[in-house]
């Protein structure tokens, strides 16, 4: 193998609390898992347990490192050979676009690139995998089996639309992302945990007075952040089963119910001549003006001044945007 690489050096140290980046241990440090600027992350999105980064990487050196969390890494473009040095052994592999690892997190290696890449990498804190079911809530952790040459379709998909989630800006805030990356979870523990687990399978949705709780949580904080996790909280149940649950109780995924009652209250809002449109998004709990209108014209059909022009009597006259 060639080996005229760019070492791929880290930056400082970054928290592991703030798991806002995907992040390894070095020589006793929490580094950055590429010195490369990610063309895309989820920091801004705040994810619960998990975060999400797009790469393009020049041909590297990824020296000695462990992996704090569970890793995921997927490469889009590119069809390079690699070795990867790993529990005393070097492996000689080849990637083309689709190529995945799945990693647990101990995992310590080092890898040596020999061309180009663009690449999605993704973290997810041990306790978020062994949280995602009901049945392994009350495990310290799930153990993933280690893969340098994969090719799963599944987790390639959930990744693609975790990233076009945030090339949109997040439309529906945390919930979507969280939903996607707990779908992702309970793929890795039915398929790729050493002791695999099949969730249960419930039906009839969810007990009218649990339905009712979140129902009446989510009117009450709809210009919040609303999560997935904390509107399975109220429920007192784990994400997956509630977010199946309350489909069946709605007809709906819960971001669709909260996107759509955002979409509800900023009508209410417009139809109000003293308030301008942008404060009719924020009251509703839409941060970003430009993505309130995007995703207000997208389920509407129409933008929300021109909803306002629609509905207000033109004696109002002229509204302030």
């Amino acid at each position: 193998m060639n080996t005229s690489h760019t070492e791929c050096s880290l930056g400082g140290p970054s928290s592991q609390t703030d798991f806002s980046a995907v992040s390894v241990w070095r020589e006793g440090r929490v580094e950055p898992f590429l010195h490369t600027h990610p063309k895309l992350s989820s920091a801004a999105a705040s994810w619960s347990g998990v975060v999400l980064e797009s790469h393009f990487v020049p041909a590297c050196v990824i020296h000695r490192h462990e992996h704090g969390e569970d890793f995921l890494h997927v490469v889009l473009r590119g069809s390079v050979r690699y070795e990867v040095l790993t529990r005393g052994k070097t492996l000689k592999l080849a990637a083309t676009p689709g190529t995945i690892f799945v990693l647990p997190h101990g995992t310590i290696d080092e890898i040596r690139w020999s061309g180009p890449t663009h690449r999605i990498a993704a973290a997810i804190h041990p306790r978020m995998l062994a949280s995602a079911l009901e049945e392994t809530a009350h495990e310290r952790e799930i153990e993933l089996t280690e893969h340098w040459t994969l090719r799963d379709p599944n987790i390639m998909a959930v990744l693609l639309a975790m990233t076009k989630d945030l090339e949109a800006g997040s439309p529906a805030g945390k919930m979507y992302g969280e939903a996607l990356a707990n779908a992702l979870a309970i793929y890795l523990l039915k398929r790729y945990a050493v002791k695999q687990r099949v969730p249960a399978v419930y039906a009839g949705g969810l007990p009218r007075y649990r339905l009712n709780r979140v129902i009446d949580y989510i009117q009450e904080n709809l210009p919040g952040d609303l999560t997935l996790a904390r509107l399975a909280a109220v429920a007192g149940m784990s994400p997956h089963y509630f977010a199946e649950l309350f489909r069946q109780s709605t007809g709906r995924a819960p971001h669709q119910y909260v996107l759509l009652q955002r979409i509800n209250l900023a009508k209410q809002r417009l139809r109000d001549p003293q308030r301008s449109v942008i404060d009719a998004g924020l009251d509703a709990g839409f941060q970003n003006p430009s993505h309130f209108a995007r995703v207000f014209r997208k389920w509407v059909g129409i933008s929300p001044s021109g909803f306002r022009s629609e509905v207000l009597p033109s004696r109002c006259g002229p509204v302030t945007t």
